[in-house]
């Protein structure tokens, strides 16, 4: 027994003699070369460490070494991959004969790394000295498997301080920026948990992270899982699981509230100046799989506008896909029309120049199908609408398959092309049994015209503004209408007082905003040329008169000049007159802004109408020798039995006759249109 001590003695001086000799034999900077050859060999790229180095075992091992540098890969400059101010290593020496990692320090002091992607090459990949090529990435079949970690460990005081990681592929420039993080855990199969915060791009970012174990994680079972994420632009957390898989699967419940225009910066790709997109949220059962992101039971929002439904994301392709399925109580797309637009397309004003821009067509392919209860563009407002939306390449399809418009309903179909320098777009419309006074006030500011109206409509534009779009719209289209009225103007008491019109050279009665005029049936097709609308065979009928009309609106400046033919077809007698005007044409001009149109009356027109069918009788009836008709008690030969046209004649004649008198001055004529 006395031998036994004598040799346990002798053993444990000779280990306290080597841990204080071999440490003092042994120094790094006797060993500097050597370790750095010996890093070089191992990752293919040159590794120098400039500042001090030191090294203990007892009490436990300590490694210290300042100044570390890695240089970056052929054809990437000359500056380092990656350095490292100084970096520390605290090891507890007994638990190592265990197979026990328990690790009392590791700090990273003034990290910097700088990751580039060039096409197919990087500079992070590492060829080891005498290997063919790199070795496969873990992640091509899953980093997680079992038994991937066949120790027992543990973690106390491991940090990275005031660390900065850039990465950028020749385009945009991702940079992190004052990192810091700090990792602990009891044991591989307990609670690990990852605290820090960090700068990108100029937004600051805090991360709260708790792993149920990492040894589970990485065996690729499932293991709980929360992540907490806070910044100025966004806002993240996340409680669920990482599933059993080999990849990194995520199944849970999250929130995200996101500033857009701060994420965009955050993200460096800030939005374009103007954009009215403000600010989104969602909230739902979230999913990650290998190439793909799921939102599904989704409450979803963007700026005002609310939505449930379902969303997914395949990352795996050229540009991501999004495909989904929502339900969105009110759509109200005003607010990101261009600045002024959802009023200055309807006659208030000029149209905007502003540049509408379509770049996020280009950043994503989706194919959504969205049911919408209540829909606004511009004035106009719809309901219970069912679309589907598709972009590909930048050219966006929005298939209407149905809505209801103004008491009737509609179908149509937008086309928005941003894949050449200048946007192009499309339109179909098919309109059937709405109330067409509404529907034309809200969509052209024109409140005149009012009955059941059916519209199919097939325009085209170009442009890159409002204003642009406008003046190269063109297409075709037709209406067909029924129990309606003109209001503004009353035809019928305009040829009732046509007559005295005449007489006195002024506006006949029959013009104001309390007069109309009613019709059975409207119809006819209108061409639209670079934003002038053209029409040139309305047909309006009612049971006393017959309408045709023809002119152009131009949508641009928001102007008409239009002309209507009314045309009497029985006896338009008033109340107090027996005049029968039967046959006689009236031509009506409506001119001015769509606001404040004007109306006149071509006079001379009329006179030719109604003295080429009467002129004849009434000549034989005024020749010399002729014996006009007898008079009753109280008119003169010349008042009795005369019909309008006679007395029209009548006094052209007459006027003709003092014009010939030179010592009588002739009557000013009156502008035919007041």
């Amino acid at each position: 027994m006395r031998r036994l001590l004598l040799v346990l003695a002798i053993l444990a001086g000779l280990a306290i003699a080597a841990a204080l000799i071999i440490p003092a034999l042994l120094t790094p900077e006797n060993w500097r070369t050597q370790i750095e050859d010996a890093a070089s060999a191992q990752i293919g790229r040159q590794v120098s460490i400039e500042g001090d180095m030191g090294f203990a075992i007892l009490p436990a091992i300590q490694i210290r070494a300042g100044g570390v540098r890695i240089a970056n890969a052929d054809g990437f400059g000359e500056e380092p991959l990656a350095s490292l101010g100084e970096l520390r290593l605290g090891l507890a020496l007994w638990p190592l004969f265990s197979r026990r990692v328990e690790i009392d320090e590791f700090v990273l002091v003034d990290p910097q790394i700088s990751l580039v992607q060039r096409g197919q090459a990087n500079n992070w990949t590492f060829v080891a000295e005498g290997a063919a090529q790199p070795a496969a990435p873990a992640e091509a079949g899953g980093f997680r498997r079992p038994g991937a970690l066949p120790f027992e460990a543990s973690l106390r005081d491991v940090r990275i301080e005031n660390g900065r990681v850039s990465f950028t592929d020749g385009g945009d420039t991702l940079v992190i920026s004052a990192l810091n993080l700090s990792a602990s855990m009891a044991g591989l199969d307990d609670e690990a948990r990852l605290r820090g915060q960090f700068t990108l791009n100029g937004e600051q970012i805090s991360v709260d992270a708790l792993l149920g174990g990492l040894r589970p994680f990485l065996d690729g079972r499932q293991t709980p899982l929360t992540l907490e994420v806070r910044s100025a632009p966004l806002q993240l957390n996340f409680n669920g699981q990482a599933l059993e898989s080999a990849a990194l699967d995520l199944d849970g419940d999250a929130q995200i509230t996101a500033d857009l225009p701060g994420l965009a910066r955050m993200a460096g790709s800030p939005l374009p100046p103007g954009s009215a997109i403000r600010s989104a949220a969602a909230s739902g059962r979230f999913s990650l799989r290998p190439q793909r992101i799921g939102f599904a039971d989704a409450q979803v929002r963007l700026d005002e506008i609310t939505g449930t439904g379902g969303l997914s994301i395949d990352t795996g392709r050229a540009r991501p896909m999004v495909t989904g399925q929502l339900s969105i109580p009110r759509l109200d797309l005003n607010p990101y029309l261009p600045e002024g637009s959802a009023s200055q397309g309807t006659g208030s004003g000029p149209l905007s120049d502003d540049p509408i821009d379509l770049g996020a067509l280009r950043l994503v392919d989706a194919r959504i199908t969205a049911s919408v209860d209540q829909l606004r563009f511009a004035d106009i407002e719809a309901s219970n609408a069912s679309l589907v939306i598709q972009v590909e390449n930048g050219r966006l399809v929005a298939d209407i398959s149905r809505f209801d418009l103004y008491g009737g309903r509609g179908s149509g179909q937008l086309v928005a092309n941003a894949r050449t320098a200048t946007p192009s777009y499309t339109i179909t419309a098919q309109l059937d049994a709405l109330q067409a006074q509404p529907f034309l006030a809200a969509a052209a500011d024109f409140a005149a015209l009012r009955g059941l109206g059916s519209f199919n409509l097939d325009l085209s534009s170009s442009g890159a503004s409002s204003r642009a779009i406008m003046n190269s719209l063109s297409g075709q289209g037709r209406f067909a209408m029924t129990d309606g009225a003109i209001e503004g103007i009353n035809l019928a008491q305009v040829i009732r007082s046509l007559q005295t019109s005449i007489q006195t050279r002024q506006l006949p009665s029959g013009f104001g905003a309390a007069e109309e005029t009613d019709f059975s049936e409207l119809n006819g097709t209108i061409t639209i040329t670079n934003g002038v609308v053209r029409n040139q065979d309305l047909v309006m009928l009612s049971p006393l008169l017959r309408v045709a009309g023809a002119g152009e609106f131009n949508l641009v400046e928001q102007t008409m000049d239009y002309r209507l033919n009314p045309r009497a077809v029985a006896s338009l007698a008033g109340q107090g007159g027996a005049a029968d005007l039967t046959g006689i044409t009236v031509p009506v001009r409506l001119r001015g802004s769509f606001a404040q149109p004007s109306f006149s009356v071509d006079f001379e027109a009329v006179l030719r109408a109604m003295a080429s069918g009467q002129a004849r009788g009434l000549i034989d009836r005024l020749l010399p020798g002729q014996t006009p008709p007898a008079t009753t008690e109280g008119e003169s030969p010349q008042q009795t039995q005369q019909t309008p046209a006679e007395q029209l004649l009548r006094g052209l004649l007459g006027s003709r006759q003092r014009q010939s008198e030179p010592q009588q001055e002739p009557e000013p004529e009156a502008d035919p249109e007041p």
